[in-house]
């Protein structure tokens, strides 16, 4: 809804109108600060956040793999477990979204979103809307290509939806028998 909304505004097209889509992005905004305070607080009291910690160890062979062996059939290099959940590729992902992509839309989203107070607030002496702008929509940008490669990546399991659960709820089965490489 974030991406729907905010090209429109940005002027891609012109769907539900401008003031409409501006109420949309706003309130899809908010939903998401609260989705990711909840977010944020369940894994540092759970300690899931280790699950984030980026490592280098078998990028190469994740990055042949999806290159290469994934339409070979070859065997997935990396095996998941309740304490590994994500390979090497998938945490180096996720260390950009939250280091690089995540903050480059919420900084240039707030400044937006507080824009009449800029000058009250003498940001307007170091802040141009213009880069604001352009900025906020880099990031939707890649944010956009994130929802992509996860899009493409359901289909690359067991059947064509096999991963769509894992993505949604979290949860993945994992196969004891699989031996890591």
């Amino acid at each position: 809804m974030l991406l729907f909304s905010g090209f429109e505004i940005h002027g891609s097209y012109d769907w539900q109108g401008f003031e409409n889509a501006v109420n949309m992005h706003r309130a899809a905004a908010w939903s998401l600060v609260t989705l990711w305070i909840f977010a944020i607080f369940w894994h540092f009291t759970t300690g899931e956040w280790k699950q984030y910690v980026p490592t280098l160890k078998k990028v190469d062979a994740m990055i042949k793999y999806y290159l290469l062996g994934i339409f070979m059939r070859a065997p997935h290099p990396f095996r998941q477990t309740m304490l590994r959940k994500h390979n090497p590729l998938q945490r180096l992902a996720y260390l950009f979204l939250w280091v690089v992509i995540s903050p480059m839309i919420w900084l240039t989203g707030w400044s937006y979103l507080f824009y009449a107070r800029w000058e009250q607030w003498h940001l307007d002496q170091f802040l141009v809307l213009e880069q604001v702008a352009f900025y906020h929509a880099l990031g939707a940008f890649m944010m956009l290509v994130f929802l992509i490669a996860h899009i493409y990546l359901i289909t690359t399991g067991r059947t064509v939806w096999a991963h769509m659960r894992a993505m949604i709820t979290g949860w993945e089965e994992i196969d004891p028998h699989h031996e890591e490489k």
